[in-house]
């Protein structure tokens, strides 16, 4: 990886991904660029200087000349912020996802700062009969255990929740990134575990999600609730987005057989914690599932640890 000189002219460095080159070297003629994505993960924009002593032309000289990075294929290490194009320019609000933590049942674990998965039946049972730990899932049975809720809408306060969101501004798919090698995602309502969409050459497994399709998933908001306390209206406490809303993902996460079975993943990629339980000993691994919006590409990363009791 390197950078290359933007002194001059603006330079576009672009290349196939691993995917697209597999696909190209079949050398069948089937091969077409129907999709593309552009990022600017680089640009720092607070270099943008509106006081430039040399006028205006010069505001943004400094994002211009900015190095840029040169392009790589390796989709683990590129990209993590596209590029939205919205044609309307009267919005004053951008929608966003926000992680769910207001209401019990989807709360994340407050001393770890993540949802915690067990990834086996003892390590449920040991976890879950103690009711002041808070954010657990089952790993080894999702059909019980807590679940992971993510809202989206326009997170302000500007608009009450009672305004309905824009159509062109509702997130209708979903799209899941989580290491397939630790686990993969089921339903929040059953634990019914779901099809993965594409597992690429990292071992990160993609899911797609759409509202009016999959149902265990995606579901639009309907919660309008707001209370007004002193003649100002103050969003309902259990909600993630305080103004207008759109959609709610949520799911579960099943361990892997590798980490269900075997410690191996645990002593390679994990350390050992001793602080989620008094007196007891857990194996653990620290990951991010990454939650992106199709339709408004906005990205979430939540924290998750699958966790094993040893002792």
């Amino acid at each position: 990886m390197a950078f290359l000189d933007n002194s001059g002219d603006i330079i576009l460095d672009a290349v196939l991904t691993d995917t697209g080159r597999m696909r190209l070297a079949k050398g069948d003629g089937s091969f077409r660029i129907v999709k593309y994505a552009l990022s600017d993960d680089e640009i720092d924009y607070t270099t943008f200087n509106k006081t430039h002593a040399s006028g205006s032309a010069y505001f943004d000289l400094e994002i211009l000349q900015t190095p840029v990075l040169e392009a790589f294929t390796n989709n683990g290490s590129s990209m993590k912020s596209r590029l939205l194009s919205i044609p309307r320019t009267n919005l004053l609000y951008l929608p966003v996802i926000r992680l769910n933590t207001g209401r019990p049942g989807n709360r994340p674990n407050a001393t770890k700062n993540a949802h915690v998965i067990a990834v086996d039946t003892e390590t449920e049972n040991t976890l879950g009969q103690v009711d002041a730990i808070e954010g657990i899932l089952y790993g080894a049975n999702p059909s019980g255990g807590q679940h992971i809720r993510c809202d989206q809408g326009l997170d302000t306060t500007e608009i009450p929740p009672t305004r309905r969101l824009d159509s062109d501004l509702v997130e209708t798919q979903y799209i899941v990134e989580i290491d397939n090698r630790l686990g993969s995602l089921a339903t929040a309502p059953d634990g019914a575990r779901a099809n993965v969409s594409f597992i690429d050459d990292d071992q990160v497994a993609s899911y797609y999600f759409s509202l009016g399709t999959d149902a265990g998933y995606v579901t639009s908001n309907v919660n309008t609730v707001s209370t007004v306390v002193s003649g100002v209206e103050t969003p309902d406490a259990s909600e993630a987005i305080a103004g207008p809303r759109g959609t709610i993902l949520q799911f579960k996460i099943q361990s892997s057989i590798e980490l269900n079975t075997t410690d191996y993943l645990f002593d390679k990629l994990g350390s050992t914690d001793t602080t989620l339980l008094a007196g007891t000993t857990f194996k653990f691994i620290d990951t991010l599932v990454r939650v992106s919006g199709a339709t408004t590409g906005f990205k979430l990363d939540i924290p998750v640890r699958f966790v094993k009791k040893t002792s």
